[in-house]
């Protein structure tokens, strides 16, 4: 079978609805892919490069196709993730080709929506397919982690899985993905602060309180846990109200363990004020977005209430569907 000249692979950001800096330490978590999408093309070099193009970062580059002698400074250590899942995936799949690469994404930059794990896992699927070689899903997994790995430091993984399988699922790193059987329409309104932060910053500020006070640290982190497993129930009997309550509790969690922020905090008790059955920061904190739990009915006002002190507003829609092949171009 002829190799295709050119592979197109998207896959979904994410929202994290329960369980987010927990998970790190091996607590379950539960998030959803969302209809927002990264989108990346490749296609072979006859130069032993890799070209990397990201309007959305505003970045373009080319480097060594053994990036390791390569010194990534200023907007070029954007595209490092990149690279290295490009990379990774060329060195395990046996080939030493060059690539031209070409990154589109409509998922915000350091929201906590999973831009960077989206694009790591289509470059990943991508760059595989461009050579034939279908890799089974660990390896795409842990392909992607190791780019998530330069963006994040201690990643959960809970991202990379996301990206890969869509859906709603409950992720460890003692379990792995559970896909949870989520019916039906559930409302979430996603608010962004506008605020960049850094998600590797964030887990490591955690880990330093708790390693200062584990006997406080560890059983915030066992009740993140515990509100994980309650909320997964709620989720398949569609308990709006329930699930509502036990988004602030986990707000209030987080905020305990030092990821909130002003703006976070705005945004979400305007949401609680608007009518939202519950609201908490998503991701790291520290800044990106807040979520809000919805009746349908009242959506649309939470959102224009966000609106007028938020910088994007999304009123987002769970997307069953993973990574995926978008097109291939074949050689005549």
């Amino acid at each position: 079978m002829n190799a295709p000249l050119r592979v197109t692979a998207s896959a979904p950001g994410k929202i994290i609805l329960f369980g987010e800096h927990f998970v790190v330490f091996g607590e379950p978590a539960i998030a959803c892919a969302v209809d927002l999408r990264a989108k990346v093309s490749v296609e072979k070099s006859k130069e032993k490069v890799i070209h990397i193009e990201a309007l959305d970062l505003g970045c373009e580059a080319t480097f060594p196709l053994k990036g390791e002698k390569y010194g990534f400074k200023g907007k070029t250590f954007r595209l490092r993730p990149i690279y290295t899942a490009a990379a990774e995936t060329l060195d395990r799949i046996g080939e030493e080709s060059g690539l031209n690469i070409s990154v589109m994404s409509k998922i915000p930059v350091a929201s906590g929506l999973g831009s960077s794990a989206a694009t790591a896992v289509a470059t990943v699927k991508a760059v595989s397919e461009l050579f034939n070689a279908s890799l089974p899903d660990r390896e795409l997994f842990n392909l992607a982690l190791e780019a998530e790995r330069i963006v994040h430091a201690n990643p959960s993984g809970i991202d990379p899985a996301v990206a890969m399988h869509g859906g709603v699922i409950m992720y460890s790193k003692r379990n792995g993905v559970r896909r949870l059987n989520v019916k039906g329409h559930i409302p979430i309104i996603v608010g962004d602060t506008g605020v960049r932060r850094s998600t590797g910053k964030l887990v490591q500020s955690v880990g330093k309180l708790r390693d200062i006070y584990p006997e406080i640290v560890d059983p915030i982190i066992k009740l993140g846990g515990e509100l994980c497993l309650k909320a997964s129930k709620l989720l398949e009997v569609k308990d709006l109200k329930g699930l509502g309550s036990l988004m602030n509790i986990n707000h209030g969690l987080l905020s305990s363990v030092g990821v909130s922020s002003l703006e976070l905090e705005r945004l979400v008790y305007r949401a609680r004020g608007a009518g939202a059955l519950g609201a908490k920061l998503t991701g790291a904190g520290g800044g990106g977005c807040i979520i809000a739990l919805s009746t349908p009915d009242r959506a649309r006002h939470i959102a224009e209430r966000l609106r007028e002190v938020c910088r994007e507003v999304y009123i987002s829609q769970i997307t069953s569907e993973g990574v995926k092949i978008d097109e291939k171009t074949c050689g005549t």
